[in-house]
């Protein structure tokens, strides 16, 4: 490739897709104005939010200079790793807050099940890459298999919201594949009918939310509190909010969580209905952006990452805002380039130089 002369050039040249660099970098810059007002204006907690959102979109960067091809091959291996390292969580793993989910090893302190969320998808479509689709039964056990083997260590740990995310973006794969809808419908009434299994096994908390979720009012000042003050914040923003510092439920303690889990109420209160709406363009833009690129693919595995990577984003949004609005039970997900946090936003960019990658690699080859 000659050197670059003209703007559409150096962003190929640097394998950036630029609509979607500007809708991220939107996403991530009305996190920090609402993170700055639920932290109550810590500028301390902005700041790290800011060098974390810089290092990962650096990273993104860097990610969307591979080719794709090298994220097939390596696929496989990182999956493999993943389950060795969510054993030793099994056997070694620090537990905190009732649950044993991280890994210590000395230098650095993180959840192996955050990297399942990329190694997950991206197995499953390097399974496909050179196999028939729609898939075959054998192809579907072997794929089921894959995914539920780290989805059972997760929700044992227990963290049944990451093992349903994991478990929804293997999902996303095989639905990408042509998966047919009789197969889909048959593996909805498999999960109807194994609901009651789930029920009798999961833990007194993990129950109790999901008393919550269906009755809030049966214990507003307990189990249903963080829903009941989400609800009053969302509907007191009205249609232009409250304005930008001036929300009450989040300044004055109401509403716990306030920089992660439940940021979203703290920004629905501030900005009101037209702010919600211009934050879920956004979100919408970003989704339709990722299955265009998935639609524009050049091969099998490229297509089914580019299409489940594209729908795991959109399965962050939705469970976080159905569960602050009342709609699911709650869960830990945060609301993506908005909630505080570090591992959840590396994975989430890593995902999108990966989707960067694709669309820029296919548009070189094309050259």
């Amino acid at each position: 490739m000659n050197a670059p002369t003209s703007l559409s050039e150096w962003l190929l040249y640097w394998r950036i897709d630029l609509q979607l660099l500007i809708a991220l970098c939107c996403c991530a810059a009305l996190g920090l104005f609402v993170l700055y007002s639920a932290s109550g204006q810590s500028e301390a907690l902005v700041t790290n939010q800011a060098i974390r959102l810089g290092l990962g979109l650096l990273g993104m960067l860097v990610i969307a200079q591979i080719p794709p091809e090298w994220f097939r091959v390596a696929a496989p291996w990182v999956f493999a790793a993943g389950i060795v390292l969510l054993g030793l969580v099994v056997l070694l793993g620090d537990a905190a807050m009732g649950a044993q989910r991280w890994l210590d090893l000395g230098v650095v302190r993180f959840q192996p099940s955050e990297i399942m969320k990329l190694a997950v998808p991206l197995t499953v479509a390097a399974y496909f890459r050179d196999r028939a689709l729609p898939p075959r039964w054998r192809d579907l056990g072997i794929t089921t298999l894959l995914v539920a083997v780290p989805v059972i260590l997760i929700a044992d740990q227990p963290d049944l919201g990451t093992a349903l995310l994991i478990a929804a973006g293997g999902f996303f794969a095989l639905y990408f594949a042509g998966l047919c809808w009789r197969v889909i419908l048959m593996l909805g009434l498999m999960a109807a009918a194994a609901a009651p299994l789930l029920w009798f096994n999961m833990h007194d908390y993990q129950q109790e939310r999901v008393l919550t979720f269906l009755n809030p009012a049966r214990d507003p000042t307990g189990a249903g509190y963080h829903i009941t003050q989400s609800k009053i914040a969302i509907g007191s923003g009205g249609l232009f909010g409250k304005g930008w510092l001036n929300g009450s439920q989040a300044h004055l303690n109401f509403l716990p969580e306030s920089d992660t889990d439940f940021v979203f109420s703290v920004y629905a209160e501030e900005t009101g209905l037209f702010g919600v709406i211009s934050l879920l363009a956004l979100y919408c833009f970003v989704v339709a952006r990722g299955l265009f690129i998935a639609m524009k693919s050049q091969d099998t595995f490229q297509r089914l990452a580019a299409g489940s990577l594209s729908l795991t984003f959109f399965l962050y949004v939705f469970v976080n805002i159905g569960m602050v609005v009342g709609l699911l039970p709650v869960v830990g997900v945060p609301l993506p380039l908005i909630s505080y946090g570090g591992t959840s936003m590396v994975i989430l960019l890593t995902s999108f130089g990966i989707l960067m990658s694709i669309h820029t690699h296919r548009k070189l080859l094309a050259t």
